[in-house]
């Protein structure tokens, strides 16, 4: 069922800096995966509590920061899905790489931050969702020096001394269904399928990966009532057609849909869940 979250008060507090020995088991959420301990999963890890004040311009917790790419020996990889961190006031962390979760505690030290987390062990079933990944997850377990913070406005980057960069934007609210290019993430379309909802026209558009499509959509309560689809009839190699059919089974039915943050979750009455992020 769609939920569409309000904005949280953005809260600005003092960074802190102090040392705990901590342990943080983490369970992973899907089915009998079993969590693997993650970048500075033993004891000695850093926690956001104490009365030093840090130099950062501005405080990292009580918000959600939305992964936008990370930079790495000259390489730069964009978010393929939701990837996010959210820091509590108590240095409590939580988010997701790109195919796994994590959780964990958050240490500042002046104007650097270190990340000591768990994560889940589930497989990422396309590259560009593997490659992030790995990416990010190398990034943010960075110990040698933590990372540095800098934070412009509603923009935040973290540096590790070998000029790794993360980039991450301010993200509590929720992208609009209407007038959002919505990429289709699952199932894998080679990042070809996507879908936009005009709220004027009352339709839905896109690509199924190989042909282009367009439909009626009406959207009410929760649901999204889509029509018969208008395709194209090019012919693809047989990986795009299996998504392709797949896909199709959003049409001529009722959708339930959930939007939060940046990812949409579509799921049919004949046929599963559909998982889409907005593009930048």
């Amino acid at each position: 069922m769609y939920t569409q979250r309000n904005n949280r008060r953005k809260r600005r507090t003092v960074l802190a800096a102090a040392t705990v020995a901590l342990s943080v088991p983490f369970v992973a959420a899907c089915g009998s995966e079993q969590a693997g301990a993650g970048a500075g999963a033993d004891a000695g890890r850093a926690s956001a509590v104490g009365a030093k004040t840090g130099t950062a311009e501005r405080s990292l917790t009580g918000m959600r920061w939305n992964v936008d790419s990370v930079t790495a020996n000259g390489t730069t990889l964009r978010a393929p899905v939701d990837s996010h961190v959210t820091i509590e006031d108590d240095g409590r962390t939580s988010g997701r790489y790109a195919c796994n979760y994590f959780r964990g505690e958050t240490g500042f030290d002046e104007d650097r931050v270190r990340f000591a987390v768990d994560t889940t062990l589930m497989a990422c079933d396309d590259e560009p969702r593997r490659s992030f990944e790995g990416a990010l997850a190398r990034a943010l377990s960075f110990q040698d020096g933590a990372l540095k913070v800098r934070v412009n406005d509603d923009r935040l980057s973290l540096t590790a001394d070998d000029g790794t960069t993360v980039r991450l934007s301010e993200g509590n609210a929720d992208t609009p269904l209407y007038g959002t290019k919505w990429k289709i993430v699952s199932p894998d379309s080679a990042g070809r399928a996507h879908l936009t909802f005009d709220e004027e026209e009352g339709t839905v558009s896109g690509s199924l990966g190989c042909n282009k499509v367009n439909a009626d959509a009406t959207v009410r309560d929760g649901h999204i009532t889509v029509g018969t689809p208008t395709t194209t009839r090019m012919v693809c190699e047989d990986s795009l057609m299996k998504t392709e059919k797949r896909l199709l089974r959003l049409f001529d039915t009722t959708l339930n849909y959930r939007v939060e943050h940046r990812s949409m979750t579509l799921t049919s009455e004949n046929g599963p869940s559909v998982e889409l992020f907005a593009a930048t």
